[in-house]
């Protein structure tokens, strides 16, 4: 039979809670609290002192404890009730936006400028589209002038490529003729008896 883990007593201060767990390790403890951030590092951990948190947590081994912030009930697995919260104070009344409050020893004409409210910035005036609407109509006939320049390209194009085709239809039909008769004159002058 394995001997039982030796567990030791962590505790720290996470939200309302102060907690205790018993784990085999830091990083025990931190799975068991539900924290992916070093509380021992940054010294928001330490091993526990208190017997009594000692022995509460022993009894639930790798369960965190707790109970309220600064209250001396027992650890448990579910806390008593929550920290007491100081009573809210009378409300403190808020100047309005704008308005400064003079100091109490300024003078007469300080404190009459100082309860003034600074005035409202007058609105911007919308700016004028002005020039902006002449460059992008100037930039629009540009591009128009472009289309039409590549579509008068495109046909004079269209029209040299054809007058290619029937270059290159004439030059074939004449060669061929040319050469046929060249190829008879040769014919002819070798019956004739000449050499070549």
């Amino acid at each position: 039979m394995a001997a039982p883990r030796k567990l030791k007593v962590f505790q720290a201060q996470i939200g309302f809670y102060d907690t205790v767990v018993a784990a085999s390790s830091q990083p025990a403890a931190l799975r068991a609290w539900g924290m992916r951030q070093d509380l021992f590092a940054s010294g928001h951990a330490k091993l526990a002192e208190d017997p009594q948190a000692i022995e509460a947590a022993r009894a639930h081994p790798e369960t965190p404890l707790k109970r309220a912030v600064g209250s001396n009930d027992a650890f448990a697995l579910e806390a008593a009730h929550l920290p007491d919260v100081p009573a809210a104070r009378g409300r403190r009344k808020v100047a309005s936006p704008g308005t400064i409050k003079a100091p109490p020893n300024a003078t007469p004409a300080v404190r009459a400028t100082a309860s003034k409210p600074k005035p409202k910035p007058k609105p911007k005036p919308k700016p004028d589209r002005g020039r902006l609407e002449a460059a992008e109509a100037k930039l629009q006939a540009v591009e128009a002038d472009r289309r039409e320049e590549e579509t008068a390209l495109a046909r004079r194009l269209a029209s040299l490529e054809e007058e290619m085709a029937q270059a290159k239809s004439r030059f074939t039909s004449t060669h061929r003729a040319a050469k046929a008769e060249a190829e008879r004159a040769l014919a002819a002058y070798r019956r004739a008896g000449g050499e070549a």
